[in-house]
């Protein structure tokens, strides 16, 4: 291991703990995520109504439900002609941020109510398919000021105003079946808005509540908010309470190897520096640690210009005849190898040999027959025009 490495890796050790310390020894920020779950204790989850439950709902039995609504009453449906009846009775409490609600187990909801039991819903938004069953409308042009409070409407529970800012959501019930419905809370400071209602169903009652963050460790722990979530409370009817809590249990649990390190906000960050820190080194080793290997270049064909510096010097020299020599000499010896003829006699017999073999031109054999024979029986000098005429007829017989 090279000095340069050690000093790398010694340079990151020392980094990941400065920030491992100076993370631990920091004050953790305050998370106003609002999950409503049972086992978080941050503001805005649910872990001391968990825990404070049984004093919250006093003489009522409460059962946890971690299916839906649906999925849990509908097997305790007795057909049977002479029950026709659920098999238990009792409350269906739910408390969440939204809706959380499917279409079946709101029928469902609707059919446990027909039957002589009632459903406590505390939500800021609520379904559709549940507010037009019901006859209710959802405004949502409230303005929570610092000056806003909520409040029951029933004086036997007390005349006070309970300041619930945080958290809270600018749900009302704009209108309602005022002839059946039964408003039991409030919310606003001059402009009063219904939060709580009591709606009959049937044989049975819906109780919906537009502000579940009372009931969040936040308010249950500030002041005396606890009251007024106790008061709300006391609407349950006594008796079996089912609470579902299949949204808000918290039992997702992660499958990853690496899931506690994600779940400490320092361990997470060692880890993703952990592996910027290992890219960078990479980066920086990936190089080949050796000299410059110098660029050959390879040898050039010279042949060619070579042919060509030799063409130019016969041609400049104005030597014809011996240009016209090695053409001939060129042109037979082709003749010779590629169709296996005699070339010694350039007669007639040979000129139809050629042209069988070829399959060119009678005339232009015949032509370069006559030029070959014509320059070798010759006394005079040959001229450029005879060299180029040779020249085109024998590319056209050898191309």
């Amino acid at each position: 291991m090279d000095k340069s490495l050690k000093l790398y890796i010694a340079f990151l050790v020392l980094l990941l703990s400065v920030i491992v310390i100076i993370d631990l020894n920091a004050p953790k920020p305050i998370n106003w995520d609002q999950t409503y779950s049972l086992k978080d204790k941050i503001p805005f989850g649910m872990y001391v109504f968990n825990e404070e439950a049984d004093a919250l709902l006093k003489n009522r039995t409460i059962q946890k439900i971690n299916v839906t609504p649906y999925e849990y009453l509908e097997p305790l449906y007795d057909y049977d002609s002479l029950v026709n009846t659920y098999t238990k009775k009792g409350t269906f409490l739910i408390i969440n941020g939204f809706s959380v609600l499917d279409a079946q187990s709101i029928t469902e909801l609707f059919y446990f109510a027909d039957h002589g039991n009632d459903v406590f819903i505390s939500m800021k938004s609520f379904p559709d398919q549940l507010l037009d069953s019901l006859k209710v409308t959802i405004g949502t042009d409230f303005e929570y000021t610092d000056k806003s409070k909520v409040w029951l409407a029933n004086k036997t529970l007390g005349k006070e105003k309970y300041h619930l800012k945080e958290g809270t959501g600018n749900t009302y019930f704009s209108k309602i079946d005022t002839l059946n419905t039964t408003v039991l809370g409030y919310q606003g400071n001059k402009d009063k808005k219904i939060n709580f209602i009591k709606v009959p169903y049937k044989n049975g009652n819906f109780y919906l509540h537009s502000q579940p963050a009372a009931f969040t460790n936040f308010h249950l722990l500030k002041d005396n908010h606890y009251q007024y979530a106790g008061k709300v409370l006391s609407y349950v009817p006594k008796g079996n309470v089912y609470w579902y809590t299949k949204d808000i249990s918290g039992n997702s649990i992660s499958q990853s190897p690496l899931r506690f390190i994600f779940s400490e906000p320092a361990l997470r960050a060692a880890w993703y520096l952990f592996l910027l820190g290992f890219v960078v080194f990479i980066i920086f080793n990936a190089k080949r640690k050796q000299r410059v290997v110098p660029i050959i270049k390879p040898l050039e064909n010279t042949t060619i210009d070579f042919t060509k510096t030799i063409g130019n010097l016969y041609f400049q020299e104005g030597n014809h005849d011996n240009i016209m020599d090695k053409k001939i000499i060129y042109f037979l010896d082709k003749i010779r190898q590629d169709y296996l003829l005699d070339t010694n006699v350039l007669d007639d017999q040979f000129i139809k040999k050629l042209q069988l073999k070829t399959g060119k031109k009678i005339e232009d054999i015949q032509r370069v027959v006559y030029l070959i024979n014509h320059h070798r029986k010759g006394n005079f000098e040959s001229v450029e025009s005879d060299l180029t005429e040779l020249n085109s007829i024998i590319e056209k017989i050898t191309n």
